[in-house]
């Protein structure tokens, strides 16, 4: 019969922990009690955090509450994140829909951790809870709320998870989260995205899961805030481009590389806004005329990058009074978007722009003179013929294809000459012209006026 083991009186202690709740403890005890630097137990980020805010002479034990949020206060905040509100808007509701079973709420911040949007307080959700989760309007940084996912990812700009007794207060071990960063086209952190699950662990992988969600509204941020730019939409293959995985590039009209994502940095083998070259010719081996002469293809085309992938590339043209490119589908009925989360009431004047489920086709960033100015206009017909010179999608773009038209080195002047094509193409009539531009007549009048191009006597219409 075996004997029960008894530990010996000097046996050496547990070397191993087994568990994240038993690591966490051990951690404080000695980072707390000890002075001792607790490395391998958690995370180099939690560490950091606990550093900052012991010198920030924080009590551990103090009661986590957040002052009252006045709505002057909330107005002023969300107006100065009127854009990230508008790219985050579907995702939002769609993480809210995903996450209605699970006792898990979502909290939205700008760069500095004031908090834009808390989804609700689920109702199966302890009382107390609420004290902990705070408002729009309230400070959800380390200053505020001691070492949070959140918090770390405002002062530090990367992603992380925080669990239990990581928290530096006592009063939310009761919580997890895990949150990502969100950046603008000059690379600044303007948002946090975090999940926190209420009470109990998470089930499933919220790091991954926030990541994903978070990469999707920065990539929506970047384009919206990409006015007289060339977006460059690009992946291995076409069927990972507008999804979270694909690479987006903001060329300016000077022929440099604004913008990078992190994806599109991933593929092109440098690191977002990273010193050195930044000339379009350098990163994607092909010059500004061949990249805007893209812009004229629905589908994606393939191009070889200068480090020798190849790639499936979109270009769209950005215009300055927020015009984009149309999707084909948008003459049919659109598939109804995620409801918009509970409690965002911010007026937009326009909705944050849905991934495309059809090729787009080319709406041009400014429109310029025309070779002949119109003075009357036939009545417009029902159809329009197709244009035989025109690329057709779909296929490896050639270089005799790719070519642009000599002189054209800029976006204005690759505008200027797509209008002139295009009116020459139809006679000079602005109706048949703004079809084939998918644009709307009064949008090409209104440019013609402000380049004092129409004729005397011609008017747009009323």
């Amino acid at each position: 019969m075996p004997l029960a083991t008894r530990p010996l009186p000097n046996a050496p202690r547990q070397l191993f922990l087994n568990t994240p709740t038993e690591r966490a403890a051990t951690a404080r005890r000695q980072f707390f009690e000890e002075g001792v630097r607790p490395s391998g137990l958690v995370s180099e980020a939690v560490i950091q955090s606990w550093m900052r805010c012991h010198r920030m002479r924080l009590d551990t034990h103090r009661l986590v509450a957040f002052d009252p949020v006045t709505p002057s206060r909330l107005h002023a905040t969300q107006e100065r994140s009127r854009g990230l509100l508008h790219a985050a808007q579907r995702e939002l509701g769609a993480l809210e829909q995903a996450l209605a079973s699970a006792s898990v709420r979502v909290l939205l911040t700008d760069g500095d951790g004031v908090a834009l949007y808390l989804s609700p307080v689920p109702p199966s959700a302890p009382p107390l809870l609420s004290r902990h989760l705070a408002q729009a309007g309230s400070n959800i940084g380390e200053q505020a709320s001691g070492t949070t996912a959140p918090g770390i990812v405002a002062a530090t700009g990367q992603a992380c998870t925080v669990s239990g007794a990581e928290h530096y207060f006592d009063d939310l071990h009761i919580l997890q989260c895990a949150a990502a960063p969100i950046r603008d086209v000059a690379g600044q952190l303007v948002g946090v995205l975090n999940l926190t699950a209420l009470a109990r662990p998470f089930d499933f992988d919220a790091g991954g899961m926030v990541a994903v969600h978070a990469t999707t509204i920065e990539n929506a941020l970047l384009q919206a805030q990409s006015h007289e730019h060339l977006v460059l939409c690009f992946q291995t293959s076409p069927e990972l481009l507008h999804t979270p995985l694909q690479g987006l590039a903001g060329i300016a009209a000077d022929g440099t590389v604004a913008w990078l994502n992190d994806a599109g940095a991933r593929l092109v083998g440098r690191r977002p806004l990273a010193d050195g070259p930044r000339d379009v010719q350098t990163l994607f081996g092909h010059d500004l005329g061949t990249l805007l002469h893209l812009s004229r293809h629905a589908a994606p085309q393939c191009l070889p990058l200068a480090n020798g992938l190849r790639a499936w590339v979109q270009a769209r043209l950005r215009a300055p009074d927020g015009l984009g490119p149309r999707s084909a589908a948008s003459h049919h009925a659109a598939p109804r978007a995620p409801a918009a989360p509970t409690g965002l009431a911010i007026a937009t004047p326009h909705a944050a722009p849905a991934p495309p489920t059809a090729p787009t086709a080319p709406t041009p960033l400014t429109t310029a003179s025309a070779p002949t100015a119109p003075t009357a206009e036939p009545p417009p017909s029902n159809a329009t013929a197709p244009d035989p010179a025109s690329p057709q999608p779909g296929a490896p773009l050639a270089v005799a294809d790719a070519a642009p038209a000599p002189g054209v080195t800029t976006l204005r002047e690759h505008n200027r000459k797509l209008i002139e094509d295009t009116l020459a193409a139809h006679g000079g009539n602005v109706s048949k012209a703004a079809r084939a531009l998918n644009i709307s007549r009064g949008t090409l009048y209104r440019r013609m006026r402000d380049w004092n191009l129409l004729a005397d006597g011609a008017a747009p219409p009323a």
